[in-house]
């Protein structure tokens, strides 16, 4: 999927402001420059005194380094403060708001790091042996089947590491169910308004993607589908609630005409978050389905760090999941099914590996201790409050900016469009980019790509009315500013930033990765 950069610039625009005071340090009172590491060290001196090495004969052949490094020498200090700093300019969940449409930057209870940090799960190693680990396997496998209960499915993978993983990994178990029948179906159907990583997914599995247009409410028609239909099907991946903040309510419909064709259907999980024990996906015809333990389960995002993206499997592909996996036997105690070789005695026909080990134990915990603290009705209950915020929001603002889709209800995000910004001279960029000004990190834009100038808002259930009022009286002020005609303040934004406006398509086209000093 390209970029859609129609009515999109994104250069900065001369203003002949500037609201920084000019100081001797560049520091603007807590909010200090930081210069790059590069420029705090020196390459000649090193924060460390090493011994001198003994002559030893190097066994790399002809790929031993015959440059210096060139890496920066910092003292300790320097290198605790220059990472303090840079810190100190992020925004995060733990600063406020977080209103990122499709991410679910909700709060990540502390009680859940404590559980994490508990001894046997967050000291446990891959490679120990198995009956020093009872404990952590009986907890990935009680997640498993928390997982199975709300999501009315018959078996789960936990090892892969993300959702795009989880993608990857339910996609493959489809490949590995088709082939088994001795079929050769190579096309998969996916709607315009799904994420980038559905297509990727299937592209890199072999597969042929075919398009399905959205209707004018958003949602997927299944006569539009059914056209799409035939022997070369292998399945179709579908969102719900779909990247517009809309439930698909012919899913069921178009379950039946995919599984009528012979098919398989994937759900993104990415949005489940939002019917959580409210509907079961399993009962609406789904056959694999990821689920992004950092978005409905409150463990944190990635940060550089491994993540989860379980899936769950209908009885059609369950025996295809891969190794290896947990499960509860008949006697009640948990089993670890390691191999291929192991799987196969069981009647199973696992396709393969996809991923060294298990999975990812400490975000396992943070989930389970999140699962268990809340309860069945408390899930509901973070379901039902995740979609009420982002109704609250819409309500609030449909007089000031253009829902997209106003007939239908939103779920657990709503999705504005720029029609309200039409004739001020202010763009989508410019007014995500004046939020930053208030103190608030901007929602999702541009995306989805079937929405002109979207802005797709997601308050979740962690956030309380008085900051929801806060930041609904943000955009409220802001929409009626652009529509005054302050033009020159929002092309001018972020001036309060650490920060100010660069070229963003050339940054991204033209990175400079090289320092030159």
């Amino acid at each position: 999927m390209i970029m859609n950069n129609v009515g999109r610039p994104t250069a900065p625009v001369a203003t002949g402001t500037d609201a920084a005071t000019s100081t001797f340090t560049g520091n603007q009172g807590l909010a200090i420059e930081e210069p790059l590491l590069f420029e705090v060290g020196r390459l000649d001196i090193t924060g460390v005194d090493f011994d001198d090495v003994d002559t030893f004969e190097p066994r790399l052949g002809g790929l031993g380094r015959t440059a210096p490094v060139d890496l920066p020498g910092l003292t300790e200090p320097e290198t605790m403060r220059h990472y303090v700093r840079l810190s100190r300019q992020n925004y995060a969940i733990d600063l406020g708001l977080y209103p990122l449409g499709s991410c679910t930057m909700k709060h990540n209870p502390r009680l859940n790091e404590v559980m994490a940090r508990l001894p046997g799960f967050g000291d446990v190693h891959p490679l120990q042996p198995l009956s020093t680990v009872s404990g952590a396997v009986e907890l990935v496998a009680e997640l498993g089947r928390w997982l199975l209960e709300l999501t009315g499915m018959a078996s789960v993978a936990m090892s892969p590491k993300a959702g795009a993983h989880g993608e990857m990994c339910g996609m493959a178990a489809i490949k590995a169910a088709i082939v088994d029948r001795g079929e050769a179906r190579d096309v998969v159907l996916v709607p315009e308004s799904a994420h980038g990583t559905n297509p990727a997914t299937a592209a890199q599995l072999g597969f042929r993607v075919v398009g399905v247009p959205a209707r004018a409410d958003g949602t997927v028609d299944p006569e539009e589908v059914r056209k799409r239909l035939g022997p070369d099907v292998a399945a179709i991946m579908l969102t719900n609630p779909n990247t517009c903040g809309l439930f698909e309510r012919d899913i069921v419909e178009i379950a039946e005409a995919v599984h009528a064709a012979g098919a398989y259907f994937y759900a993104d999980g990415a949005n489940f978050n939002a019917i959580v024990g409210k509907v079961r996906p399993g009962d609406l015809g789904v056959d694999a389905m990821h689920i992004n333990l950092h978005k409905t389960f409150s463990t944190p995002h990635g940060g550089g760090g491994p993540g989860a993206g379980p899936v769950v499997l209908s009885d059609r592909l369950a025996p295809y999941a891969p190794v290896p996996f947990v499960r509860f036997g008949e006697d009640g105690a948990a089993e670890f099914v390691e191999t291929r070789k192991a799987a196969s005695e069981r009647g199973l026909k696992p396709f393969g590996r996809i991923t060294a080990f298990h999975g990812q134990m400490g975000m396992f915990v943070r989930a389970v201790a999140y699962m268990m603290s809340h309860g069945a009705d408390g899930l509901r209950q973070a379901s039902e409050d995740a979609v009420l915020a982002a109704n609250y929001v819409k309500a609030c603002l449909k007089d000031v900016m253009t829902v997209a889709f106003p007939e239908r209800p939103a779920m657990h995000e709503v999705l504005f469009n720029d029609h309200f910004l039409e004739g001020t001279g202010v763009t989508t960029l410019d007014f995500a980019k004046a939020m930053i000004d208030e103190g608030f990190h901007p929602m999702t834009m541009y995306f989805p790509l079937v929405v002109h100038g979207a802005l797709l808002i997601e308050p979740t259930e962690s956030e309380s009315k008085a900051s929801l009022d806060q930041f609904i009286g943000t955009l409220r002020h802001l929409a009626e500013k652009a529509k005054a005609g302050d033009v020159a303040a929002f092309k001018a934004a972020p001036q309060l930033a650490p920060r100010r406006r660069v070229d963003e398509t050339l940054a991204a086209r033209q990175p400079k990765l090289t320092y030159q000093g």
